[in-house]
This record gives structure tokens, sequence and C-alpha cells, in this order.
């Protein structure tokens, strides 16, 4: 009984512990691992066809629609509000999901789901807002571990549902909703953040800064103008009006290095294309044995894929690299692994070696991601890698959106799936070419060269980037 207090004394434990909850439930989608079966089965009797050339570009259009507008609007509201709007979108996703028959209902999922998708860049903006920048790591770590292990039980979950106690699609996805109604109510006990990256005037502006170079941001938090003017100083014109240069000056310190640019070309390259696989990969595996007549095993592949990836991304941290110089080569090498693993799954009539490039190319993806993620965070302040983040993602949503267009939808080329994966396996082809072009420019100019290459390490862990985002 005596703990409660003191989670909530810590300061940096009670909003960390809540929204880790949070995440676990809200990770955890029983159903989500077996949407296109359930979409093309005889619970919404969907073709194949629609889904793949009509209803998931749905989603790619909405989610960039969305994704800018939803980056400023989180940090202006001080992201719980979005957080609860984020749980609240979940519910409504698998209300439709579980009663909303037709064709107009799903389209209804997609742009809802869109809302879902573009919310994300909440969850760890928040922690960052409330708590001191000396347990950033920690709580990083926490929030990813939460993650992680509700999305690994629930696709683990799933499948034992499916595949031993034969249930239904139809009750996995209710209890999916039951799940994530008790994400949505966790919401309201976060406690509510003082300030904003962005959104804070000129004198806040002045006063963060100074802060950071006294000590840990959040140690002089009750100092802050925002804590003392409340909604006054949140919503006043000097916040909104100077957000634009704020926003320029931290883009223009994002972007001020060539080396930056380049991890940032791979982040926006190669997210476009796998988030592509990613959203067509049931598709594929329903192309190759029709999950009408077999037993499929995609939560148990899913399951594999995040804890491969999470040990892949966590190896990172103990790879004595000298990243500056061998990390664009190894981008390029990876990337020509998850090349190889997407020609298998497009070529393959095999559904175990189909499973089998996909968890290898999905490993590659976490295992650069954390690379990248690191090279760039390490680099940058807080502010500056949440634009960053913000930019490359909407980029690389801008992308995989042309991608959608022209290959995908109906409207379009609206090419069956294992054409679709021969593109992809072209595209990665390209990405893996480009960065080993540039990979081995890089190391013979360090080798010719070394007094003139920047090889210096980040002091920083990369535990914080490899827990972040995979």
């Amino acid at each position: 009984m005596g703990c409660w207090p003191k989670l909530k004394a810590s300061g940096w434990a009670y909003p960390t512990a809540i929204l880790s909850l949070y995440g676990f439930f809200a990770n955890c989608r029983v159903a989500e691992p077996f949407l296109t079966p359930y979409l093309i089965g005889p619970h919404k009797n969907i073709s194949e066809e629609v889904v793949t050339n009509y209803l998931f570009p749905i989603w790619t259009y909405s989610y960039l629609a969305f994704l800018f507008p939803v980056f400023l609007l989180t940090d202006f509201l001080r992201y719980k509000p979005v957080i609860m709007i984020q749980g609240l979108f979940l519910v409504t996703n698998y209300l439709l999901l579980c009663f909303a028959p037709g064709v107009p209902a799903m389209t209804v999922l997609q742009v809802n789901y869109a809302v879902v998708t573009s919310t994300e860049v909440a969850y760890f903006s928040y922690i960052y807002s409330v708590i001191p920048v000396e347990n950033y790591q920690r709580a990083t770590g926490y929030l990813r571990s939460a993650m992680l292990a509700g999305y690994t039980t629930g696709a683990s979950l799933g499948q034992v549902l499916i595949s031993i106690a034969g249930v239904d699609y139809f009750y996995i996805n209710a209890l999916t909703l039951g799940i994530l109604s008790i994400a949505f109510l966790i919401t309201f006990w976060l406690p509510m953040p003082q300030r904003s990256m962005f959104f804070k005037g000129e004198k806040a502006a002045a006063v963060g800064s100074q802060s950071q170079q006294e000590g840990p941001l959040g140690e002089n938090r009750l100092e802050h103008p925002m804590a003392h003017n409340g909604c006054a100083g949140w919503c006043s014109r000097e916040n909104v009006a100077t957000v634009g240069p704020v926003l320029w000056r931290s883009f223009r310190e994002s972007y001020s290095s060539r080396h930056l640019i380049y991890w940032s070309l791979w982040w926006a390259l190669a997210t476009a294309g796998y988030v592509q696989v990613f959203n067509y990969i049931q598709l594929m595996w329903d192309h190759i044995e029709p999950s009408a007549t077999s037993s499929i095993y995609n939560g148990g592949v899913e399951a594999v894929c995040c804890l491969v990836g999470a040990a892949a991304a966590f190896s990172v941290g103990h790879l004595k690299v000298t990243w500056a110089v061998w990390g664009e080569l190894a981008l390029g090498l990876f990337s020509a692994v998850a090349t190889g693993a997407v020609f298998l799954m497009a070529f393959t009539s095999s559904i175990w070696a189909c499973y089998a490039g996909y968890v290898v190319f999905k490993s590659c993806y976490m295992l650069l991601f954390t690379i990248t993620a690191f090279q760039i965070a390490s680099n940058l302040s807080m502010e500056c890698y949440a634009l960053t983040f913000g930019i490359n993602t909407f980029v690389a949503l801008t992308l995989q959106t042309i991608i959608t267009a022209v290959v995908v939808d109906e409207t379009a080329l609206g090419l069956d799936i294992m054409t679709q994966f021969i593109i992809y396996g072209s595209y990665y082809a390209f990405i893996s070419l480009l960065f080993l072009i540039r990979g081995t420019y890089t190391v013979c100019i360090h080798q010719c060269y070394p007094e003139h290459t920047d090889a210096k390490e980040p002091k920083s862990s990369v535990e914080v980037i490899s827990a972040e985002r995979l």
C-alpha cells in the first residue's frame, strides 16, 4: 500500500510506469497478425483484390494527410490528449472490426487507423516532457520493453488461441477490443505535462537553453514560465508566433551535416520499403497458403520477428565498431541481405521459406534502424531529434504513398501481390547499391586519409535508441 505514494513522489517513476502499462496494453493486439484472413474470410467477405488495391492504400493516403498536422498538434496540446485520442481510436478501430459490416465501414476503419499511427509520436515525446533528462535512458528502455512485451504477448496469445484452442477470429477481435479498452482507461491516469518542445515562446526557449547549460532538464522545471502561466502561457500569441522560427532553427541544426543527411536518407528510403512490405505481407502469406484451407502461423512469426529483431538491435550496443566509418557500408550490406529476403518471399512457393524471409527482412531493418537512429540522435538535441524523426517519417511516408499510388492502387497499375514484392525487392536492391557505393567510398577515404575523417564515436549509450523504436 505504501509503494504507490512513493511511486508518485519519485518524479519520473510514476509517469514512466503508467505510460509503460499503456504501451503494453495498447500493443497487445491479439488479432492484428490475423487481420487479412479476417477481412477476406466469411466474417467480412471482402475479396483479396479489394483489400489489396483499395482498402490498404486508403490507410497510406490518410496517414500522409494526418502525419505533419498531428506532429505539431501533439506538441501544442502537450502529448497527453493525443495519447488519449490514440487510445480512443484504437478502441473504435476494433469496434468497427467486430460489429461494422461491408466495404464502406472498412474504409472508415482505414482512416481511423491512420489517426492511430499518426499519433504514435506522442508516446515517447510525452515521457521526455515530464521527467528529468538524466532519466531518459532508463525510461526509454522501460517504455520500449513494455511495447515489445505487449506486441509479443498479443501475437503469441493469438497464435495459441487459433492453433490450439481453435477460437474464431471474431472472438480474437473481441478480446483485443477488451484489452485496448483497458489501455484507453489507463491514459486518464497520466499526469499532464507543463511544457512542450516547440510551442514555448522566446523567453521560455531562452530559459530552457540556459537550464540545459546549467544542469539536467527538469531540475529547474518549477522556474519554467509555462509552469506559472498555465493555459495563458501555453496558448499565448507569442508561443504560436515563435514556433516557426524555432522549427526553422531546429531544422537547420538537424540537417547541417552531410553525414546526418546520408543517415536520414537511408532512414526515409528504407522505412518506406519496410512499411510497404509489412502492410502487405499477410496478403502474400495468404496467396502462398490460403488461410481458408490451411493452418496459419502469422502470430508466431510476428512474435519471433519481435524477439529476433530486439536481440539484433540490442547487440548494436555491444559491438565495438566505428560507425562513422563503417556504418554506411553496414547499411549497404544488410540492405542487400534484406533485398534477398524480399526476393525470396516473392518467388518462393513454400510458406515456411516466406516466413523465414520475413524474419530475416524485419530483423535487418530493426538492426539498421537502431544504428541509424543512434548516429542521428547522438549529434542532436532532443528538439532537433524529434523534428528529424518527424521529417524523416514524413519523407518516408511520401515515398510510400508514391509507391502505393503507382504500384498498388486500383486506379493505376493495381498489380498482384507477387509482382508487388518483386518491385519491393528491386527497390531495396537500389538502396543497397546506393549505400554500398557510398560506404565503400567512405571506408577508402578513411583508409587513405584517416586524419581527415571524423570517426569520433558518440559518448551516449546506444541503449536509449535501440529501445526507442524498432
